[in-house]
């Protein structure tokens, strides 16, 4: 067998037995695409590898100027296309050795109050409908704590009414990582832009499209917005407010986060709304909080210093 038929057989295992999301595959066949490029130059065979040559391999990535983070995922990749070649076509396993480099744990960057209704703001454009669909993402983005990848996937469908005892309630079906699905509540701030986009902007678009189309947001053809063109109204908004070097993909999921546990919220409630695994990820953000209480500690309290 080659490598590329191994690849991707391994690769449509991802997408359809392991139920994996096509981002998720195409950063997984990046990955193997370096090892594959390392195979190629030094003449090696995968089916032949000695723990040595992973090791060889992890020099060509540092050499590469690669991030450890990075090479750690890379190394991860090519340990679970052997685990998957070992069980399926019997061949050897030289990865067993291998193990991931030591990263330090960066924060993730959360902005304040201020510079996130800046941000909401700022894509508030007087007579332009489109403004109201771009306020509306941002909306969306930071009431729900959504990816970016999974606010453009939203239907129309996924919004619906939930009855609880202190009245009704908005909600959102969000379908994250590995095709999981989780229900998140909707604060009035998005309901509104939303309504404003609903009604005064989203028909005018779905009309430049013959088929019907179920997304929520949609382009200028009445087609779905990717996933770049929404990252790119994040963008221009971190432009108008002066927040370039602040921004991330996902800061308004970290905002989102680091914003309810600051308000007291439970750090398992905060797990299920960012539909982690595991409460260990979302561990991280009561790091921020403890480094706020640590430096108002250190300036309030006499005898602190």
């Amino acid at each position: 067998m080659n490598f590329e038929a191994a690849r991707t057989s391994y690769l449509d295992q991802l997408r359809i037995e392991r139920g994996l999301s096509s981002n998720s595959v195409s950063a997984y066949s990046r990955d193997l695409g370096k090892f594959a490029d390392f195979l190629g130059t030094s003449k090696r065979d995968f089916e032949k590898l000695s723990p040595q040559d992973l090791v060889d391999f992890e020099v060509s990535l540092k050499d590469a100027g690669l991030a450890p983070s990075s090479i750690n995922r890379t190394l991860s990749a090519v340990k679970g296309f052997y685990k998957y070649g070992q069980l399926e076509f019997g061949i050897f396993n030289p990865t067993l050795e291998i193990v991931s480099g030591k990263i330090s744990r960066k924060l993730p960057k959360a902005l304040s109050v201020d510079e996130i209704t800046s941000l909401i703001e700022s894509a508030k454009r007087e007579g332009d409908p489109i403004s109201l669909r771009d306020c509306a993402i941002l909306e969306l983005l930071y009431s729900s704590g959504g990816r970016v990848s999974e606010i453009v996937g939203v239907n129309t469908s996924d919004i619906s009414i939930s009855q609880t005892s202190d009245g009704d309630l908005t909600v959102l079906k969000l379908r994250g990582k590995g095709s999981k699905e989780r229900i998140v509540p909707l604060g009035k701030f998005a309901v509104a832009a939303l309504e404003d986009y609903f009604t005064r902007t989203r028909p005018s678009l779905a009309a430049k499209n013959s088929k019907s189309e179920p997304a929520l947001f949609l382009n200028s053809r009445g087609k779905r917005l990717s996933r770049q063109s929404a990252w790119q109204i994040v963008l221009d908004a971190a432009v108008a407010t002066g927040l370039e070097g602040k921004v991330s993909p996902h800061v308004f999921r970290h905002s989102y986060a680091t914003h309810l546990l600051d308000g007291g919220a439970d750090i398992r409630v905060v797990q299920e709304l960012l539909g982690h695994s595991s409460v260990t990820t979302t561990q991280i953000y009561t790091l921020i909080t403890i480094d706020k209480v640590r430096e108002s500690y250190s300036t309030a309290h006499p005898r602190a210093k």
